[in-house]
């Protein structure tokens, strides 16, 4: 085993390269059909594309080859993205495509259930990648995250630390990855509405000359990255999204994303919502498009290259005016390089006219000229120039590497036999199985010298004939090195206040997740092709194709799926819940239940304690943990007894003492059947709220979810008696039992039960109860659907300020008494905004009971209604209490008490 110095090449090199390799070995785990190595596991995210096998695939490498055209587009989150022109550029033309999402829509809501904050980001991420193979393109972002819903660019940048933070971030991509084309998704208009979308535009348009000005971030000059300049630069949104016409002067180029691609078997923006569909929790897994044309409409705004339109201000292309063949890097360069690039691009071109077989030649001697190349640029020394083009014939270097793949038939895996999670100094067995599919005899040699943690030594040239197969059993120790944990390189410490992510390891920064894993190389060669002689101190030049290690975990069905092995500390540690308020008035103390995990075999005994405030004490005070066998799971129960409580905010942290090591963190794997994994990391603390809240007695309360939150969880904390009511048993359940009914955020849109039985609702009120509506973000339907007593309309007005003043309208209403003296004081401290989706309209039976408003915009009296239907209370309220209360704001949890117990005052 070895783990090469990360200064064989520079940072900004291996960044791309890796990351290209990365994205390319997921499709190496299988083969084309009919010479794949044989796998139990069901088709899933770490198997190819059908369009990115055989000969379709190899089609689609050789366009890439062709082409030194490098593309950049910038988005503020993840669904942003014009796929359909992404698409057309990095699958139809083969341009080097990289997407850039500032933030990973940590702050949205989430329609696929509970999943909130950071680790939605996660989920987010995995959902974008699940996208990005289908548009073809590599993924970066930036250290800000989505806060919630901005009106406005001021307020965004005022949440993001000024205009630098992100600025810095997509300079950077810029001078790492080098686009020639650089597109702001949106116009940076009021046009764009979210202010996250308007401030995404005016970074890139300010990037687009700050990545050329060294004295414009130079940290990161002196780091080795170089001022780079992108020739053109185009802003996006300049006609409405999905325009099908457009005045003359409102754009430059109109691109066609409907043609259909014959490689791909439908049309570039077909094949992008296919990957679109993997945003789920964005409500995007059954969304469609109309049939007929598609385009993409982009304004140049900036460029360093002559004006290449006509009469009418348009071009033909985003690359109108740059040399993008692969001869015309060899401007200014020795005559040597240039004669060399023309032959290998002869190569490619001859390539494309053949058969996969017939195309192995070709693309065998493109691959040693771009070797030979390399190493010969490398050894004359390297200056600017030199490190951008060798970063450019890095890349081709490897897109020939696997078209030779594709066209030689083969196929490799490497697979654990032992568990989906390894820890350090853990021995890890796995099988390496590779088949040559091929007409040709080859020669292969497993474990090469990447900058990257290899799984096993060196071999010998083992000779491979002709249509076999060859598996070997092998091992290796994981080192005890904490950055090879798979774990997300950055981190919030208060994820309802803080808009900007810290960076626990800023030589990840940008990717979507940290590189290191677990792979192993194998390295092959023809047996009647001679490869050139390199110098010594540069690696072998076998084509190689490059294996995360998998571990085929079981399915209830009997298959297996296919799971990327991940690097975990030996125990994960969990605190239930995460989040606790506790009354003012509690005595008695509160349960701490930690669950203790081991991923270890022959854990040692260890011990349990809590870290808590200085005044207060647990029972027992510590415990001991025996975890003889690996996924051994324990749960330990402690009784914590608080004293001196007022209101604030307190944390417990529990601690195991375990062979020396102190371990306060546990990881849970976030993925799902369509997706890729990863493990979010938490620290093992309890949150404690401490709040002055009085709750009503013998107030029995049903609670039916909607898209998923946290509030009844918050209710039954403080006292209350909350009971959950599936939706699908609303028609049978009685309703009489209870007091009040709440509905969960947007039930109405997320269950089809509620609206069937909303007549039933209503009459739960008219006989006495109290209904409590919270906000439903399908405005159409649910004014369609006439779900309330008497007629409203809801609009999608919000107040995204979290901090806008709040008046009282009806300061002698008892929901402002009853069971909590509710004041301003009560509206201090909310998290992410105030509300959304408020009525703009209402029958006079309804009063408004609050009003704010964003700066610069008029009051808002729609976010919070009342009204008295037969015997009871019926109440729509827009405020975000599903954000407030699991976040612990002392003031909402009162108001939300009240709300729930209108209607029941004694």
């Amino acid at each position: 085993m070895r783990i090469a110095s990360a200064e064989v090449w520079p940072k900004a090199i291996l960044k791309i390269f890796t990351v290209t390799l990365i994205l390319l070995s997921a499709s190496l785990a299988q083969a084309p059909a009919g010479s794949a190595v044989k796998s139990t596991s069901t088709p899933g995210f770490y198997d190819p594309l059908p369009q990115d096998t055989g000969e379709a695939g190899l089609k689609l490498e050789l366009r890439k080859l062709q082409t030194t055209g490098r593309l950049m587009m910038v988005v503020a989150h993840p669904d942003d993205e014009d796929g359909g022109l992404l698409t057309r550029e990095a699958r139809g033309k083969g341009i080097q495509t990289l997407l850039m999402t500032l933030t990973r829509g940590e702050g949205g809501q989430n329609e696929t259930g509970s999943t909130f904050s950071d680790q939605l980001g996660i989920l987010r991420t995995l959902e974008l990648l699940a996208a990005d193979r289908y548009y073809g393109v590599e993924q970066r972002f930036s250290r800000v995250a989505d806060f919630g819903y901005s009106k406005t660019a001021d307020e965004t940048f005022q949440k993001w630390g000024g205009h630098d933070v992100p600025l810095a971030d997509i300079v950077r991509v810029i001078r790492e990855f080098r686009p020639d084309v650089l597109i702001a998704r949106f116009s940076g208009t009021e046009r764009d509405g979210h202010g996250h979308h308007q401030a995404s535009s005016m970074l890139t348009q300010e990037a687009f000359r700050a990545a050329a000005d060294p004295n414009r971030f130079p940290e990161q000059i002196k780091e080795g990255l170089q001022a780079w300049q992108p020739k053109k630069l185009y802003i996006g949104n300049v006609c409405g999204f999905g325009a099908t016409t457009c005045a003359d002067a409102n754009y430059t180029v109109q691109l066609t994303t409907s043609e259909v691609d014959p490689v791909l078997g439908m049309s570039y923006v077909q094949f992008a919502i296919e990957g679109l569909k993997h945003q789920t929790s964005q409500g995007l897994g059954d969304i469609s498009i109309p049939s007929g044309p598609r385009y993409a409409f982009y304004k140049l705004v900036d460029s360093v290259v002559p004006n290449t339109k006509d009469e009418k201000g348009h071009e033909k292309d985003l690359f109108d005016g740059i040399d993008t063949g692969l001869s015309g890097l060899g401007g200014g360069n020795p005559h040597w390089l240039t004669t060399e690039l023309q032959k290998i691009s002869d190569d490619i071109a001859e390539a494309k006219t053949r058969e996969p077989l017939a195309a192995v030649e070709p693309l065998l001697d493109s691959f040693s000229r771009l070797n030979s190349s390399v190493a010969k640029i490398t050894n004359s020394g390297l200056k600017g120039r030199e490190k951008a083009l060798i970063d450019l014939l890095n890349v081709k270097q490897s897109e020939a590497n696997h078209a030779l793949d594709l066209a030689l038939g083969i196929s490799a895996e490497a697979v654990t036999t032992t568990s989906g999670t390894v820890s350090p100094r853990e021995e890890v067995k796995f099988n390496l199985r590779f088949r040559n599919g091929s007409p040709h005899d080859l020669r292969i040699s497993h474990g090469g010298p990447l900058p990257a943690l290899d799984l096993g030594v060196d071999s010998p040239h083992i000779p491979i004939r002709s249509g076999a197969d060859y598996s070997t059993k092998t091992s290796f120790v994981v080192p005890d090195l904490r950055r090879m944990y798979t774990r997300p390189y950055w981190h919030r410490n208060d994820p309802g206040k803080d808009s900007i992510n810290s960076i626990d390891d800023p030589y990840f920064a940008t990717l979507p997740f940290p590189q290191y894993q677990l792979r192993e190389t194998v390295g092959y060669s023809l047996v009647h092709h001679a490869m050139p002689q390199m110098p010594s101190s540069w690696r072998e030049p076998w084509p190689e194709i490059l294996l995360p290690l998998f571990a085929e975990v079981p399915l209830e069905n009997g298959m297996k799926r296919k799971q990327q092995v991940a690097i975990v500390p030996p125990f994960s540690i969990a605190v239930e819940p995460g989040e606790q308020v506790t009354p003012v008035a509690d005595r008695k103390g509160t349960t701490v239940k930690v669950g203790v995990t081991a991923n270890i075999a022959g854990a040692p005994n260890s011990m349990l304690r809590l870290d808590l405030p200085s005044t207060w004490h647990s029972e027992p005070s510590k415990l001991e943990v025996n975890l003889p066998s690996r996924g051994n799971r324990k749960d330990f129960e402690f009784n914590v007894i608080p004293a001196n409580l007022e209101q604030g905010r307190a944390a417990i942290r529990a601690i195991l003492d375990a062979n020396g090591k102190e371990y306060s963190e546990g990881y849970t794997l976030v993925t799902r059947d369509d997706l890729g994994s990863f493990y979010y990391f938490q620290p093992a603390v309890q949150h404690v709220s401490v709040v002055d809240v009085k709750t009503p007695k013998d107030l029995k309360v049903g609670y039916i979810m909607g898209a998923g939150d946290d509030i009844p969880t918050v209710l039954k904390q403080i006292g209350m008696d909350v009971t959950l009511i599936p939706a699908d048993k609303l028609a049978s359940e009685s309703l009489s039992q209870y007091g009040t009914i709440v509905l969960g955020v947007r039930a109405y849109e997320t269950h089809k039960e509620i609206v069937a039985n909303n007549k039933k609702l209503l009459d739960f009120v008219s006989d006495g109860g109290t209904l409590i509506v919270q906000n439903n973000n399908s405005t159409g339907d649910f004014n369609s659907g006439h779900f309330t007593p008497y007629d409203a309309d809801l609009s999608r007005a919000r107040v995204s300020v979290e901090e806008a003043p709040v008046t009282i309208l009806a300061p002698d209403d008892p929901v402002f008494h009853y069971p909590n003296e509710i004041s301003q004081k009560d509206f201090d401290g909310w998290v992410q905004e105030r509300g959304l989706y408020f009525m703009d309209k209402w029958d006079d039976h309804f009063k408004p009971l609050l009003s704010c408003h964003d700066p610069g915009e008029p009051d808002q009296k729609g976010g919070m209604i009342q009204a008295k239907y037969g015997k009871g209370t019926y109440i729509y309220t827009g405020y975000a209490f599903f954000r407030q209360l699991p976040a612990g704001v002392p003031g909402a949890i009162r108001l939300f008490v009240n709300l729930v117990s209108a209607g029941h005052q004694r």
